[in-house]
């Protein structure tokens, strides 16, 4: 059974094509697939309220993770590769190189960030020109699409099912030494309160996939979490977890809008430039950012409806500010919207914050606090003392301060693991969510291949 709280990206036009990609962030309906979320810092953003979760909302550019984040996460490098080819085949493309693409890939290489990789999945320093989610007709593939794998007669999929959490008895047997989870209560959309119950074998768990601000709220909100934070929310703790909705980041990324004489073609991320000094440098462009359905006129995924104000400081993007910066790009020529985006996202930011419960109601967005640049590594873009860190962090000797471990099963909990990048340390590649989607058919087949070796009996030689 798979649980989802928001609904189908199918046939919703926002989502699959790629010009209507900044409707989907700026709908701010109770139903919309994009949720919107200020930030403690003052940041507008928005997280996945769909099945197929961000890469519904997102630029669609997708790359594999740099082969230290998979050494370092112990993962088997065999299976990895098989686990993205086995997303590939259904989700990923190479990108049309139409004129914007092209010369800002001339000219990443022109200014030296080089060498020049061409067309690859892979992670490598210098120009190369990624895959895209999107294929040649501008129609958006998600992780929705990944269901196709699955056999229908397994497998049961609820949308609009939210997940609740004001029994925890129901949630997990503490009958033992350690609790075990054991079941889910969830609402339809219609109010009504259901619960499911894992079958009765040590082969059944329950796997949030919830993403990085999702899951530790729902852990939280279930009882796994810091004792003192769940107790002033009345929720019944289960296991005492300091580090749940701990290490939070976020790439902060800036952007300059060059303005084109004439139009040039829509494209989202597709070519990226990975520098030595620590910053990714990827570009976005438009035939005509104002020429829509629409009558109002935005500048796609930079558009004042979405929050980003770039002259405004972060908490004075009130939805006045909004409203007014929306007027004023309505009263602009068409000539104004033509042209495209360059923009840098620091790599691996040491600035972390945390994430904590506004309420019990999982509907609502938690408070998340990221601390943007709080570091002053971070302002220039420097990474090198994060090495160590990071190799300690994972180390055995530190497990005691993870949520979970290398099979992604929560500390102090039986039959519950976290599988999506709520779990990493930083963002994996350019973009996270190819690495995301072949987690989940990473661990699966890791799931499946212990299950069998449990079932299998053992040959005992008698010489």
């Amino acid at each position: 059974m798979l649980i989802e709280r928001g609904g189908s990206p199918y046939g919703n036009q926002n989502i699959s094509n790629i010009g209507s990609f900044a409707a989907t962030l700026s709908d701010l309906s109770p139903t919309s697939p994009s949720q919107r979320f200020i930030s403690e810092d003052g940041v507008i953003n928005a997280r996945g309220r769909v099945l197929g979760g961000g890469s519904c909302l997102n630029a669609g550019f997708y790359t594999r993770a740099e082969t230290d984040f998979v050494q370092e996460a112990g993962w088997d490098g065999h299976l990895v590769n098989q686990s993205y080819l086995w997303v590939e085949k259904l989700v990923a493309f190479k990108p049309p190189m139409l004129q914007w693409q092209s010369a800002f890939r001339d000219g990443l290489l022109e200014v030296g960030i080089l060498p020049n990789n061409g067309f690859t999945y892979d992670h490598i320093i210098g120009t190369k020109v990624g895959g895209t989610i999107f294929d040649r007709d501008g129609h958006r593939h998600t992780a929705a699409d990944l269901l196709e794998y699955s056999n229908p007669k397994k497998l049961s999929v609820l949308l609009h099912a939210t997940s609740s959490f004001y029994n925890h008895d129901y949630l997990y047997y503490t009958g033992r030494t350690r609790p075990v989870s054991q079941g889910v209560i969830f609402r339809d959309a219609s109010g009504i309160k259901h619960r499911a119950y894992l079958k009765k074998s040590s082969k059944n768990e329950i796997i949030i996939s919830a993403g990085a601000m999702g899951s530790p709220q729902l852990l939280m909100l279930s009882g796994v979490g810091p004792v003192e934070h769940l107790k002033s929310h009345n929720i019944k703790v289960i296991v005492n977890q300091p580090m749940v909705g701990q290490g939070m980041s976020d790439n902060p990324m800036n952007a300059i809008f060059i303005p084109s004489p004439l139009p040039v073609e829509i494209s989202l991320v597709q070519v990226v430039g990975i520098t030595r000094f620590g910053s990714y440098i990827e570009g976005a462009s438009g035939a005509n950012f104002a020429a829509s359905q629409d009558p109002q006129r935005d500048f796609g995924m930079f558009s004042s409806q979405t929050g980003q104000l770039s002259t405004v400081p972060p908490k004075q993007r009130t939805p006045e500010a909004i409203a007014k910066a929306v007027e004023t790009m309505n009263n602009l020529d068409d000539g104004d919207f033509r042209g495209g985006f360059i923009l840098e996202k620091v790599i691996s930011p040491s600035s972390t914050g945390h994430l904590e419960l506004r309420n019990r109601n999982p509907d609502d967005n938690p408070s998340v606090t990221f601390n943007y640049f709080k570091e002053p590594e971070d302002l220039k873009s420097c990474v090198d003392g994060l090495t160590a860190i990071e190799k300690v962090v994972e180390s055995k000797a530190f497990s005691k301060f993870r949520v979970v471990d290398r099979d992604y099963k929560v500390l102090g909990v039986d039959a519950l693991r976290v599988i999506d990048g709520s779990t990493f340390n930083h963002s994996p590649g350019t973009n996270p969510q190819a690495t995301v989607m072949m987690l989940g058919r990473y661990m699966g087949v890791r799931i499946l291949n212990e299950r069998l070796a449990m079932e299998r009996p053992l040959s005992i030689n008698k010489d």
